[in-house]
């Protein structure tokens, strides 16, 4: 039995309910490697989950080198190298390069997860000439005072799910919010950029290395200034083929070009604007909303490209989804919330309702995707009733937080 390495930092759902057992119906042995090993542990010491690693390592994953060590000391070489952790594509595909296997090249990954770098290989490239700059203490702030644009973007050179990016009016709110950062984490690196106005959309691409296939998109609503939080996304971007081709264009020259990627994106008054390039499946539940809307086996296919095989001529089902994300409206203990469904009407509507925190919880707000207390995606032939049954839902999800 062939073995697939995962390397993973704190358990998700997406390796969970989605790799893991994809990588059981492909007939691999599974081997989680963790710097978190013990809640991995703790998570698969409970019965009736769809599928479990057949060994959990401690390791430090961030660092490749620890990486090759905790594979060497294995008594079969890997047959794949895999991880969907923003944080470890660089460690994963230095890792699959050491063995000869299939892998990201490993500048790219770095360049996608470290902000200030993406910007930088963006201008050198000529792809894009936003602004940017880099502060990591007030002295940068005001070296930075006569150039910086505002409105301005302030997000941690290396972050996720939109934590501590916030949008700053002038120069005031500036210096207030990058100390709010650097107070908790003095001298965190933080990338200033010029705001970009416009509609925000995803594009989600899988590639072999030799040929890359367009599945879709999102077109995503956002939170109200200064906070950028996710609330909902609607597949289909209704752009042209133009303009997707010129995403498309700009991805593939930035290094895009094997396994998945998800790219963020603004399309503004002169054309498409990059945001963010996640070289790995999309998340927050939207891999599944994926997987179901296009009836596709997409974590396998995902799995097979590192294990060498190419990519198939996938046959992407034509459905309409949504997904919808429901956030605390303030902070306290979670004293009750809806419990996980699934559902569908006479139309051909699906929809299925996961909670994110279980009553007990003591919620605290991050102003990011981290204060989603439930998700509720749905699926079917026509968006227009899809919308109205989500509505329906939606309107009778309750929560009650007690301050």
């Amino acid at each position: 039995m062939q073995d697939l390495i995962i390397l993973a930092h704190v358990p998700t759902d997406s390796v969970n309910l989605g790799f893991l057992p994809a990588a059981k119906a492909l007939g691999l042995n599974v081997v989680l490697l963790s710097d978190h090993a013990d809640a991995h542990h703790k998570h698969f010491n409970q019965p009736g989950l769809p599928a479990y690693p057949d060994h959990i390592v401690a390791c430090d994953v961030f660092n490749p080198l620890a990486v090759i060590d905790a594979l060497s000391a294995r008594a079969s070489a890997p047959a794949a190298v895999f991880s969907n952790s923003d944080h470890l594509q660089t460690s994963t595909a230095i890792a699959a390069d050491y063995y000869g296997l299939p892998h990201k090249d490993w500048h790219v990954t770095y360049r996608a997860k470290n902000k200030a770098e993406m910007r930088a290989h963006l201008k050198e490239e000529g792809l894009d000439p936003l602004w940017f700059a880099l502060a990591c203490g007030p002295d940068d702030l005001e070296r930075l005072a006569d150039e910086t644009p505002f409105p301005c973007i302030v997000k941690p050179r290396e972050g996720v799910a939109s934590q501590q990016v916030t949008l700053a009016a002038n120069a005031a709110e500036l210096h207030a919010q990058c100390a709010a950062v650097w107070q908790s984490q003095a001298g965190a690196p933080l990338l200033l950029e010029e705001y970009i106005p416009g509609p925000l959309y995803t594009l989600e691409t899988l590639g072999d290395g030799q040929r890359l296939c367009v599945l879709g998109g999102f077109q995503v609503s956002l939170s109200a200034p200064p906070y950028f939080v996710e609330l909902e996304a609607r597949w289909g971007t209704g752009l042209t083929a133009r303009q997707e081709a010129q995403v498309v264009g700009m991805i593939e020259r930035f290094g895009i070009g094997f396994g998945a990627c998800h790219t963020e994106f603004v399309m503004s008054a002169g054309g498409p604007r990059l945001i963010e390039i996640n070289y790995r499946n999309i998340g927050d539940y939207r891999e599944f909303l994926l997987q179901d809307t296009l009836k596709i086996a997409l974590f396998e296919t995902v799995l097979r490209l590192y294990l060498g095989q190419p990519l198939p001529d996938l046959k992407l089902a034509g459905n309409a989804a949504l997904i919808r994300y429901f956030t605390a409206s303030g902070e306290g203990r979670l004293n009750a919330s809806p419990a996980a469904f699934r559902a569908g009407d006479d139309d051909g509507v699906q929809w299925h309702y996961q909670p994110l925190r279980a009553p007990g919880d003591n919620i605290r707000l991050s102003n990011s995707n981290k204060d989603y207390l439930g998700v509720l995606r749905g699926t079917g032939s026509d968006p227009q009733r899809l919308a109205q049954a989500m509505d329906r839902v939606s309107a009778s999800l309750a929560w009650e937080i007690a301050a």
